[in-house]
């Protein structure tokens, strides 16, 4: 009888660090899944985990973090932790991913159609997840483009504002390029359309054929066979 009630208190007591040890096990499945994804993200990254309880849970010998649909690797944001076996649960583990970086923001009013140039943009240091999405963190990234819309000054650029040069225009002259395995000839039609640099061009030909091809920084088209 003694030793029964000895065992009792051994698993009463085994019991709440068990459940401690649960707990810590998700949320550093989720930490370990949130630096793996946030692995050559320019800036410095730094990760807080929130508070989480899984007391309630049954037992778990498996885990496996997952990205729930939607889910931003910066800022306010959850990982997904579900169980494998023996039993099937899962489980929103609370993150806040901080990413301290260089950013782009204009330093001048600018038009949409303008093209930057050096003057147009300073580099400013902050928390990039509390910015736009797709923030430009290189200048060479806009130095050349033109805007889509018009910016104030201070405004953060963002790649989706931001037009490659064309190096087509459409009605113009293009040397196209047939390339394939052991040749390549080059014949001279005019262009159907407007395309930046790795873009898809379509070339009515002489012949009155239509070819599509991808344009290249010299202004030619090449068409692969």
């Amino acid at each position: 009888m003694l030793i029964r009630f000895a065992t009792l208190l051994f698993l009463l007591a085994l019991a709440p660090w068990t459940k401690a040890a649960e707990t810590d096990i998700v949320i550093d499945t989720a930490e370990r899944y949130v630096r793996l994804q946030t692995q050559g993200i320019p800036g410095k990254v730094q990760i807080s985990m929130g508070q989480l309880d899984v007391s309630r849970l049954p037992p778990c010998s498996a885990h496996e973090a997952f990205s729930p649909p939607g889910t931003r690797m910066s800022g306010k944001t959850h990982i997904g932790v579900r169980c494998l076996g023996p039993n099937i649960w899962s489980v929103l583990v609370p993150v806040q991913v901080a990413i301290s970086g260089n950013y782009l923001t204009t330093t001048r009013p600018l038009v949409a159609g303008q093209a930057i140039t050096v003057g147009d943009i300073a580099v400013r240091t902050g928390d990039l997840s509390a910015l736009p999405t797709g923030v430009v963190t290189d200048p060479k990234s806009a130095i050349g483009k033109t805007l889509r819309n018009s910016l104030g000054s201070g405004q953060p650029l963002r790649s989706d504002q931001l037009l490659a040069p064309l190096v087509i225009r459409q009605g113009q002259t293009v040397r196209v390029i047939s390339a394939g395995p052991g040749f390549a000839v080059s014949a001279e039609g005019k262009a159907m359309n407007n395309a930046a640099e790795g873009q898809l061009a379509q070339i009515r030909m002489a012949s009155g054929q239509t070819v599509s091809g991808i344009a290249k920084a010299d202004g030619s088209v090449e068409v692969s066979f």
